[in-house]
């Protein structure tokens, strides 16, 4: 079911902020129905936008043509977060298969990564590809904690990391291994440094929540680690990490903004959870809860 647009609300912590939003501020609600919007990517070549709905095993897909929403897959591997490759391919994180894949509409697949040093991994969350063609994912326990995102298991790793996959070999690497439960990522514009967010509140009581900041150099991970912000309210999600550098990341409230040095600049405010987004064109996409919602950017 799509709605109307309505206006939205925001909390303007810097008054560059308000720039970044068209002056039509116009939320749209675009579907629902879902149990856990998550892992939205726009495919350009289709006009189109797919993202997971995580706890009812299906990838969903959003027409900009038409406004039609319909599902893509079903059932989908408890699928999450989503990237393109460099040919336009889409990355998948399946929970299911405890794996990260290509995958084609039509259902064909193509395992990238599915182990690590002869075990299996934990249940990929979320996906980036670097400029040299490296994949780099997050693999946290979620879809094995329980049957509701994936099928209960033991980690055969024994911790959640960070991994890089090498373009030529194949090569997994553990790239971060001192987190707690690595959930989001991204690279900034000059992919001098990664940032990841930490969920381990959802296993650890107080927890991180927060996003940390890695210094890399030829494709590794070479130092940092910093805290480079802690989410205002619940947890940050999955992020995205605009041409100048800005971070617009997930949580409670909605959508927060961050300038490149880590200070907030506001916070688009949604009617429920937030928990990935992702640029199109004018437009920023958002998945939070059981919705998809749009909003034109300035």
């Amino acid at each position: 079911m799509t709605r109307s647009p309505a206006p939205a609300v925001y909390d303007v912590v810097d008054e560059r902020f308000v720039d970044l939003i068209a002056p039509s501020g116009e939320l749209e609600h675009l579907a629902d129905g879902c149990a856990w919007a998550e892992g939205p990517v726009y495919v350009a070549a289709e006009a189109a936008l797919y993202w997971s709905d995580v706890r009812n095993d299906r990838l969903m897909r959003f027409d900009e043509a038409t406004r039609a929403v319909a599902e893509a897959e079903r059932p989908a591997n408890f699928c999450n977060g989503h990237t393109l490759d460099h040919d336009g391919v889409i990355v998948a994180c399946e929970h299911g298969t405890r794996s990260v894949v290509r995958w084609w509409p039509g259902g064909r697949r193509e395992t990238i990564a599915d182990a690590f040093e002869g075990k299996r991994l934990n249940s990929p969350n979320d996906v980036v590809v670097a400029s040299d063609g490296a994949v780099w994912f997050t693999d946290p326990t979620y879809g094995i904690d329980s049957n509701a995102e994936g099928y209960a298991a033991e980690s055969e790793i024994g911790s959640s990391n960070v991994y890089r996959v090498d373009p030529t070999t194949g090569e997994v690497s553990a790239q971060v291994t001192d987190m707690v439960r690595p959930n989001g990522l991204a690279f900034t514009p000059d992919e001098s440094r990664l940032l990841v967010s930490d969920t381990g509140v959802s296993h650890v009581e107080n927890g991180p929540r927060h996003i940390r900041s890695f210094d890399v150099v030829d494709g590794w991970v070479v130092g940092g680690g910093a805290v480079w912000a802690t989410c205002p309210a619940g947890v940050f999600d999955g992020f995205r990490i605009d041409a100048a550098g800005r971070v617009w990341a997930s949580g409670d409230q909605g959508v927060h903004v961050y300038d490149p040095d880590g200070s907030l600049l506001g916070t688009i405010r949604l009617p429920e959870t937030c928990a990935n987004v992702e640029f199109a064109g004018p437009f920023l996409y958002m998945t939070a809860t059981t919705s998809l919602y749009r909003l034109r950017l300035g």
